[in-house]
């Protein structure tokens, strides 16, 4: 469950967001508490991505407050934001690789460029995140080397290289044919359950969240073990749906599942069917 003695990892108070006249965020507020995650779902243009680049600080509102690790970001200079932004881990949707640089050196680059690790101990770090997203061996391929899913991969292990407290995914599986986007949500699904990071997912791709919100993964003895969440887990991963500007729905999986609301119904089962 997530730790009630600490702060939200994130907080959204009365939060408004416009391009222009084009009102993209009407005034939302919700919470993730420290060690959980949140699936947010929507439309194109509803605003998912927005809100992650709010969180970064890549985009400032319009109104409201924002806390990340019970620390107000909205209005912090650039030079504290990049202090902040060491705390998080971002998988972009085009995952943002250096096409001159290794996987290594992709993935090892907050090591060894911003916290200036020992060169050993840094290498060791990027073998072991390669590792547990199953690119052990890899490191000296380049990117264009790698297939789409193994580039994905590569994101994921950068993201969380630095153990970072909070980690932002970006319409992960988007553009990865079904097998690849499976073993995409099962790294997902690790990095939740063994690395505890807090963490927020932004998708379209609702066969994908459910995947990942319905699955846990358990260590023993070196054995991963993929399974149906238990409850404590269930407890741990709540959706969020954006419409017209607002939170149009927060609950569980099986809540989503079961609401009867038209506009619910009709984007969950028309979106990826069958169901």
């Amino acid at each position: 469950m997530p730790d009630s003695a600490q702060p939200p990892a994130v907080a959204f108070e009365e939060v408004a967001f416009a391009f222009d006249d084009h009102v993209v965020l009407d005034k939302i507020s919700f919470t993730v508490p420290a060690g959980s995650m949140r699936i947010i779902l929507g439309g194109s243009g509803a605003g998912k991505s927005v809100i992650l680049k709010l969180i970064l600080g890549l985009y400032r509102p319009d109104a409201g407050v924002i806390r990340v690790n019970g620390e107000r970001i909205d209005n912090l200079p650039e030079r504290q934001l990049l202090r902040l932004r060491a705390d998080i881990g971002m998988l972009f949707q085009e995952t943002a690789l250096f096409d001159s640089l290794t996987v290594e050196e992709n993935v090892g680059y907050r090591l060894f460029e911003e916290l200036r690790l020992p060169l050993e101990q840094a290498r060791a770090r990027v073998a072991e995140v390669l590792g547990f997203v199953g690119l052990a061996g890899l490191g000296q391929r380049l990117p264009s080397e790698l297939s789409g899913g193994q580039r994905r991969r590569v994101g994921l292990a950068r993201a969380v290289a630095a153990e970072p407290s909070l980690l932002l995914f970006d319409d992960p599986t988007t553009g990865l044919d079904p097998v690849i986007a499976s073993n995409v949500n099962d790294e997902i699904v690790k990095l939740r359950d063994l690395g505890r990071a807090t963490s927020i997912l932004v998708t379209h791709q609702i066969r994908d969240a459910y995947e990942i919100a319905t699955r846990e993964v358990a260590s023993s003895n070196g054995q991963v073990t993929f399974r149906d969440a238990s409850p404590k887990t269930a407890a741990r991963v709540r959706f969020m749906l954006l419409r017209d500007g607002r939170i149009g729905f927060e609950g569980s999986a099986d809540e989503l599942l079961a609401s009867e609301d038209p506009y619910i119904r009709e984007f969950l089962f028309n979106t990826l069917p069958p169901w």
